[in-house]
């Protein structure tokens, strides 16, 4: 059933565009995961981290608990990553709604205190994840696959996911 809540429609395209980006770098091998690019974080697997580690680190404050380490380069598979960031979108999508749109959550980072409204925490982090697989995609555009994947929320909408 399609759905027209903004923070559903959010939620649920950020998951599936992941999917469809992250099922397009499988045929990747290792030097190509590090291959640097001036883009990014600089290599696809730096910039997957970074971006399933910023879903993880903003879950974390929306289901008000400690932050959890955040995800380092280890040599990380292509199947590692998908399944941390599909970890890491059912733990959003679970603790994303779990209260008003206009509750302020704050937490300390760098001794500072920062506060924020639970709908712009999930603006934020869906938009982080966007800007991110844009690069991705550029990305395996240099690296050579084709076709690149889906990944707006035209083409959800359009292939019936929505």
């Amino acid at each position: 059933m399609a759905t027209s809540d903004p923070a559903d429609v959010l939620l649920k395209h950020n998951q599936w565009a992941n999917q469809r980006v992250l099922e397009a770098c499988r045929g990747l091998g290792p030097e190509q995961l590090e291959q640097r690019f001036e883009m990014g974080l600089g290599t696809v697997r730096a910039t997957w981290l970074h971006t399933i580690g910023a879903m993880r680190g903003w879950t974390d404050l929306l289901a008000n608990r400690e932050g959890r380490p955040r995800l380092t380069a280890g040599g990380q598979s292509v199947e590692e990553l998908e399944r941390l960031a599909e970890e890491a979108a059912t733990d959003l999508s679970t603790h994303a709604k779990g209260g008003p749109m206009d509750e302020v959550l704050s937490r300390e980072w760098g001794g500072k205190r920062y506060s924020f409204t639970r709908g712009a925490v999930i603006a934020h982090v869906t938009t982080h994840g966007m800007h991110h697989r844009a690069q991705l995609l550029n990305m395996l555009r240099h690296l050579g696959v084709t076709p690149l994947p889906p990944s707006s929320v035209m083409e959800w909408t359009m292939q019936g996911d929505a």
